[in-house]
């Protein structure tokens, strides 16, 4: 069997292609290139031959024997140099063996980047193997037939050959006759899933055959497989809502036993297919995938922290085991999942200082080698999260570095959100802003989407604020009042309506009077401050309408739960950067904790403390904490007075 072997690469796979920086390889499958054979009958020694053995046929003891001294060699065999040596010694085969021959070939001789080496396909056993497989398909026993369909389709060879067309063509016949156990099915839905263009009829009638073998009875693998057929079908306009139903109460009671990959490829179906309502399989998935955490490979992480983000799953556990394993492997990683834990992180706002340090120590090693945008995933989550780490000096210098020799391959909104999330936390982007506020940059910003939409104008406006108060050095070009906004939409800024209603009822009790507090006021400053109190040049309160003689304001900051960090007293970036702003702009900052003793609730700025006793909350006693808990001023302001004076010094520094 003579074959001439001619390459076919298709577009996007191996290396990546000049221009193509900004889209980056990743964990995820890549498209395979394909290779086409002649097929020609040829004689190897004119020894081996294949003979198919069927489930109903028995085999003699020897043959048994013959195979298992086959594969226990065949497993200790390393290349494929080695296989064929091997193979040509042989006087005769199963097609068993035969089949498994090409799945060892495969194995050994194939890798994310495909077929190591092409030469092997022009080897004359190999090519022997393929005409026998292709011109007596019809007598290979079914696991013959399509662990040799597997192994093929792996090798990359193109199924439109007419070897590939005949063991599919037979194996659809077969399927179509009943003819296939429910390994079979599984066998060779999984090998249709790996080709490019599946046949849905197929995968459809595979699907048909598994539910008349009883869905409770489906094994892991068999579960997979369905889940997998139902995403390609799914995209084809197929509905399986009901099918999908039962298969999602079927697996939840078989979540234990799913291996790493498995409980990878259900939660990426799941996402797929949108089983938003399958939450008691979700969450069971979710908590089963804590221990697989330092087994799953790149891409299956992905999946599985993709799956946490779209059902908005955020399990402690789970960020635990990702702090143990991240910082370890972090250096093996494919930049691609280092991305996407930080994504998952920021999203769910989940601050890990573990896995943070890393990152930041494996950008200061890397940053040449990642993509714009795999940059701005690494840096974004620090300011989100309102984070330095301690290696921030040489992780910032770098970014520097990095930025002045490549900014203009970066997106422009990708650029923004990065310059952006650097001021969150003081670092200041000086040398790219006279760009970021250009007026080109401003209509590439406007011709991409989102286009300049209410967010992207106001990060804008507080990069412009930015500057106007904490770099009053900057003499560059300035934003124009035309992208500018008056208030600054962000979607963690309101405040929790509970402990707000709270605030403003111990505020009435000590005040006495609605007019001396003022709520949600819009400054024009950009910000909205949450309380404002006015006071005098002595300290005393003044009515909240008053405009004349106001000498101090306070900005009561009611941060709820919502603005801090998951779990965690660490305010989010854009809380940090509006209070560190507001006092800027003259306003005394007071922050109201979320999370208080239970007698207490503790108003405090950098010179004082307010704590309001709820046993006190009839009496119209408060005090003053001064300097620690135990130095306390009573103040009544039980009576109709009307200023309530504030203490000017209360002798405890920030």
């Amino acid at each position: 069997m003579a074959a001439a072997v001619r390459p076919a690469p298709l577009p996007g796979h191996g290396r990546v292609p000049p221009g193509a920086e900004q889209r980056g390889p990743g964990p995820q499958q890549r498209q395979k290139k394909h290779v086409q054979l002649q097929m020609q009958p040829v004689s190897v020694n004119e020894t081996v031959h294949l003979y198919g053995d069927t489930r109903n046929c028995t085999k003699s003891n020897k043959v048994w024997k013959d195979e298992q001294l086959f594969f226990k060699k065949l497993d200790n065999l390393c290349t494929s140099k080695e296989i064929f040596y091997f193979l040509s010694s042989l006087e005769v085969m199963s097609d068993t063996m035969a089949s498994g021959a090409l799945q060892r070939i495969s194995e050994v001789e194939v890798d994310d980047n495909g077929l190591k080496n092409p030469g092997l396909l022009e080897n004359d056993v190999f090519r022997a193997l393929c005409f026998q497989l292709e011109f007596e398909s019809s007598r290979l026993s079914n696991t013959g037939l399509l662990k040799a369909l597997q192994a093929l389709i792996k090798l990359r060879i193109d199924p439109q050959s007419t070897l590939m067309t005949s063991l599919l063509l037979e194996s659809e016949e077969r399927l179509g006759r009943g003819q296939l156990t429910a390994e079979n099915l599984c066998a060779l839905g999984e090998s249709l899933l790996e080709l490019e263009s599946p046949n849905c009829a197929t995968l459809e009638q595979i699907v048909s055959h598994m539910q008349e073998r009883g869905i409770e009875r489906w094994s892991p693998r068999g579960i997979v497989m369905v889940y997998k057929i139902l995403q390609v079908t799914v995209r084809e306009g197929k509905q399986w809502q009901n099918l999908l139903n039962r298969l999602n109460n079927v697996t939840l009671h078989t979540v234990s036993q799913l291996s790493p990959n498995f409980a990878s490829v259900i939660l990426n179906a799941l996402v797929v297919l949108h089983q938003t309502r399958a939450v008691a399989l979700v969450t069971a998935l979710c908590k089963h995938s804590v221990k697989h955490v330092p087994y799953f490979t790149d891409h299956e992480l992905v999946n599985v922290l993709e799956a946490f983000l779209y059902f908005g799953q955020k399990v402690q556990v789970f960020t635990e085991a990702l702090e143990r394993h991240v910082p370890g492997s972090i250096h093996t990683m494919h930049p691609q999942t280092v991305s996407k834990v930080m994504q998952y992180c920021c999203k769910m706002m989940i601050l890990s200082k573990p896995i943070f340090d890393a990152v930041a120590e494996r950008f200061i090693s890397s940053a040449d080698r990642l993509t714009t945008d795999q940059i701005a995933a690494y840096i974004i989550p620090f300011g989100t999260l309102n984070y330095l780490p301690p290696s921030a000096s040489s992780l910032f210098r770098k970014l520097e570095a990095v930025l002045h020799t490549r900014l203009r391959h970066f997106q422009p909104h990708t650029l923004l959100n990065l310059l952006h999330s650097c001021v969150l936390i003081q670092r200041y982007p000086i040398n790219f802003l006279p760009k970021i506020f250009s007026p080109y940059f401003l209509q590439k910003l406007q011709a991409q989407p989102p286009g300049l939409n209410r967010v992207v104008m106001s990060q804008l406006t507080q990069l412009f604020l930015t500057v106007t108060l904490e770099c009053p050095f900057y003499e560059g070009p300035k934003l124009l009042s035309k992208y500018q906004v008056k208030a600054y939409p962000t979607p963690h800024s309101s405040p929790d309506v509970h402990l707000f209603k709270r605030v403003k009822t111990g505020l009435l009790y000590l005040l006495k009077k609605r007019i001396y507090f003022a709520s949600e006021v819009s400054t024009p400053y950009f910000y909205v401050v949450d309380i404002e109190i006015k006071l005098d040049e002595e300290g005393f309160v003044l009515p909240a309408a008053q405009l004349e003689e106001v000498h101090r304001r306070i900005a009561l900051c009611v941060d709820g739960q919502n603005r801090f960090c998951a779990h965690s007293h660490n305010l989010l970036g854009e809380e940090a950067i509006k209070q560190r702003h507001l006092q800027l702009l003259g306003y005394e900052v007071v922050q109201k904790v979320y999370k208080t003793p239970e007698k207490w609730q503790i108003i405090y700025t950098k010179k004082s403390f307010l704590v309001h006793m709820d046993s006190a909350t009839d009496t119209g006693e408060y005090y003053w904490i001064t300097g620690s808990p135990s130095a306390l001023q009573s103040i009544n302001v039980a009576g109709n007075d009307r200023y309530k004076r504030f203490p000017r010094d209360a002798g405890l520094e920030k």
